[in-house]
């Protein structure tokens, strides 16, 4: 029989759902144009960085690029990676800690809570999805078939995120400075992938290094796909999803180790 945890986001789907649209709902509650802030913001986002970095500073992205819209989508498809990232993990330290109130209800699946975090964050991830393949064909590049392999690679990124989550939402009760070291370890990640240059650009020895940002790999899969029309790498898709399941399971492990204790220090 597989351990409870491993089956969170079947047992309790309705519950999950309704949570997400909660958390999405009170984001833009009050707001005068409410969730149509999710559409204007990566709009706005696209705009700039397409005005900036390649009217301003005329940047190209590699050597050989002559497109001058090129660095500004590259970039925002590599933003859409982190931000996905950041957003779940920069909330995961004080999931548990913002949500006493159901750590005393024994009934209630507190391992559901990172699941509900990230669900919100693919929301707005979609979005600006949506917006970037919209603006694809202005900058010259057409879809590719390669986009269907898109749910292959975030998959085992999306494995990765909720197996890290449930292991800094459980410490993160007992280790309250964990969220400061998280703010600064997610920004030092940010600068340590390939968001804002080409891994080329860096010496052959040096590449390798960047790999092992769990960012980097899935960055540089899904602009291939989406923007370039190249399949993925099979195989370091392969060792990738081990990793990822390896840190899904381990983490959920010590998520129910741990949560004994939540309502002794809570």
């Amino acid at each position: 029989m597989l351990p409870a945890f491993l089956s969170t986001p079947f047992s309790y789907k309705s519950l999950i759902i309704n949570m997400i649209k909660r958390d999405i709902t009170e984001r833009y509650r009050g707001s005068f144009l409410g969730i149509l802030w999710s559409l204007i913001t990566p709009i706005l986002l696209l705009t700039i960085y397409t005005f900036v970095f390649s009217f301003v500073f005329k940047a190209r992205w590699g050597q050989e690029q002559s497109n001058q819209y090129e660095f500004a989508v590259v970039l925002f498809a590599g933003l859409i990676i982190y931000n996905l990232f950041a957003e779940c993990l920069g909330r995961a330290p004080q999931l548990i800690l913002n949500n006493v109130n159901y750590v005393k209800k024994v009934v209630f699946p507190l391992e559901i809570l990172p699941w509900v975090s990230l669900g919100a964050a693919l929301f707005h991830a979609f979005t600006s999805l949506c917006i970037l393949l919209l603006f694809l064909p202005f900058t010259g590049h057409t879809l590719s078939i390669t986009c269907l392999w898109l749910p292959v690679i975030i998959m085992p990124f999306l494995l990765l995120i909720i197996g890290v989550s449930w292991f800094l939402a459980a410490t993160g009760v007992f280790m309250r400075d964990i969220n400061q070291l998280m703010n600064m370890l997610l920004t030092m990640l940010m600068f340590m992938s390939p968001i804002f240059y080409p891994l080329s650009a860096l010496p052959e020895q040096l590449q390798g290094l960047l790999y092992l940002n769990p960012i980097t790999l899935i960055v540089e899969q899904v602009r291939a796909v989406l923007i370039w029309g190249v399949p993925p790498d099979g195989s370091a898709l392969m060792i990738y999803s081990a990793v990822a399941i390896i840190l899904y399971a381990l983490g959920g492990l010590w998520f129910q180790k741990t949560r004994k204790g939540f309502a002794d220090v809570l």
